[in-house]
């Protein structure tokens, strides 16, 4: 379900439409980072960066602290926020078609999903519990969407306890990711980590039998990326097992054409941090 609703999500930080309202804001759309990092926070509110970092936890708070508050100083998040759902608007038509959004079966997917996300607990859960708090739109494609984001926040924040409970901290995260080959380096480095820090975290990483000398993931290194997968998963499931199997199943079903149309939109990068557009 991750798989399926991610990129209906992640649409926003790629699509022209976004970097337009973006540009609107007042955002430098030269690169995506300042949208991204606007888009993203804005249900936090007027953030600063420590909070951020925190939140976000791959990102170097150096990185961090480039974008925020800087964000708030050229759009309130009150802005923002109006300014993503336009955003998501305008590509959802351009990606999925008028005739997708008007149909009954994306009605349908909003509704299932909506009730998965109705179901997920955002106790210690920042981000999903401010997207969890903000008003629903009254467009389908527009529920869909915010509920898609609550959901893929839900599993973040719960992904993010299961790093800390690995002992994993921010950029070690990012190596040892990298090491079983989620993705290649450079796209990992994106996140802001000089070179001595992504080193520095290999040196700890080797120290504790995660890597070898090579920086080669160890079976005890790939052991424990496999149980931060599987304690992520454990602890993304509830909003699943609230909608049953059958609704799971159907909103599975429903939601193949539009995830189609997203990935074929050749917006998304074909290498990124998420795995994304990858069966």
């Amino acid at each position: 379900m991750w798989h399926l609703l991610e990129p209906l999500h992640a649409l926003l930080y790629y699509a022209p439409e976004a970097f337009d309202e973006a540009a609107a804001l007042g955002h430098d759309t030269t690169e995506r980072w300042p949208s991204y990092f606007a888009w993203r926070a804005a249900p936090l509110g007027a953030a600063g960066p420590v909070r951020v970092a925190s939140a976000f936890y791959s990102f170097s708070s150096t990185m961090v602290a480039r974008y925020v508050p800087a964000a708030w100083e050229t759009a309130a998040p009150a802005e923002v926020l109006a300014a993503r759902l336009r955003a998501v608007d305008r590509a959802y038509r351009s990606v999925l078609g008028e005739e997708v959004l008007d149909g009954p079966a994306l009605a349908e997917a909003a509704e299932l999903v909506r009730r998965a996300a109705g179901a997920a607990g955002v106790e210690g859960r920042p981000l999903a519990a401010a997207n969890a708090e903000l008003p629903w739109p009254e467009a389908p494609h527009l529920v869909l969407w915010q509920a898609a984001t609550i959901l893929r926040e839900h599993r973040g924040d719960g992904h993010l306890t299961a790093l800390l409970a690995a002992g994993l901290d921010p950029v070690e995260a990012l190596v040892s990711f990298a090491a079983v080959g989620a993705a290649p380096e450079p796209v990992f480095e994106s996140r802001g980590w000089t070179a001595a820090e992504w080193a520095a975290a290999r040196t700890r990483l080797t120290a504790r039998g995660l890597l070898d000398p090579e920086g080669a993931v160890t079976d005890a290194g790939r052991a424990l990326r496999a149980e931060v997968e599987r304690r992520t998963d454990e602890l993304a499931a509830a909003p699943w097992a609230a909608l049953g199997s059958d609704g799971t199943a159907r909103l599975a079903e429903l939601l193949g054409g539009p995830w189609l149309a997203v990935i074929g939109s050749g917006l998304l990068p074909a290498e990124n941090t998420l795995g994304i557009g990858k069966v």
